[in-house]
């Protein structure tokens, strides 16, 4: 399995008018291609920042990303960022917010835009392309936004914590649509969250942070022996418990 992403030696520091914080110190790690990744650690140890210098948006104080080998010098198309608000527009109807990213990179055309159609019979949205965000229930809102993020055909797809604005029954069945669609679409993902169970059961693989400066505490490698495996069959294997205890006791604060 082929190496896609490359953490190494990054650290970032902020400065501010107070002074210089420290947010990541010498993180090293990889991800491989079509692995489904969770990084959990305590509030604000810099969890989101580690997304953003994947990604792009940021750049490290020292230490580089790899994506398929070449460093990061700013955002790629081959990298998509799903956030924790869908960040619809409302004065575009569905179709229109699913295309803007195509549209902003020159890439509206046919074949794209019979691919983002695909997407929404596929996926179940379709008949909605003409409606407002306002007119869709959140868990379907946060659909369209994955399939906004899918629409430009990115290799990697960055999640952070896209489903914690929904309610808890909302949020399970959405994680394991989500989850299927990136399974069967075969991404690779990383997902920060501060759902423990959430991690385990989406998850191939769980990266657990310390505390401010983030360092890398443990990483746990998931086998969960369930038949049909998806994040809601996974909550019933004997051993996801085992794990939700083990990590949990690894983490400085509740996550």
């Amino acid at each position: 399995m082929d190496k896609v992403v490359e953490v190494i030696d990054v650290s970032m520091n902020y400065h501010t008018l107070e002074g210089e914080t420290e947010a990541i110190r010498k993180l090293n790690f990889d991800i491989m291609n079509g692995e489904f990744v969770s990084i959990v650690g305590p509030s604000g140890c810099g969890k989101s920042t580690l997304l953003s210098l994947i990604s792009g948006i940021l750049t490290p104080t020292s230490g580089k990303v790899l994506i398929n080998g070449k460093k990061v010098e700013g955002p790629s198309a081959s990298v998509g960022y799903m956030l924790q608000k869908d960040h619809l527009f409302e004065w575009r109807n569905i179709m229109k917010n699913i295309t803007i990213g195509l549209e902003i990179q020159g890439k509206l055309n046919k074949e794209n835009q019979e691919f983002v159609e695909q997407l929404l019979k596929e996926y179940g949205l379709y008949e909605f392309r003409n409606h407002y965000p306002r007119q869709l229930s959140g868990g379907m809102r946060q659909r369209v936004a994955l399939i906004r993020t899918l629409a430009t055909k990115p290799n990697i797809l960055l999640l952070d914590e896209p489903f914690s604005a929904l309610d808890y029954q909302t949020k399970i069945a959405i994680s394991e649509e989500v989850w299927l669609i990136l399974k069967k679409e075969k991404k690779t993902a990383i997902l920060v969250t501060h759902d423990l169970a959430e991690a385990i059961s989406m998850s191939d693989r769980i990266i657990v942070l310390t505390k401010r400066p983030a360092e890398i505490k443990s990483m746990h490698q998931i086998n969960l022996s369930c038949d049909c495996k998806t994040p809601i069959t996974c909550r019933e294997a004997p051993e996801f418990r085992i794990y939700f205890n083990k990590i949990w006791k690894e983490l400085d604060v509740h996550v």
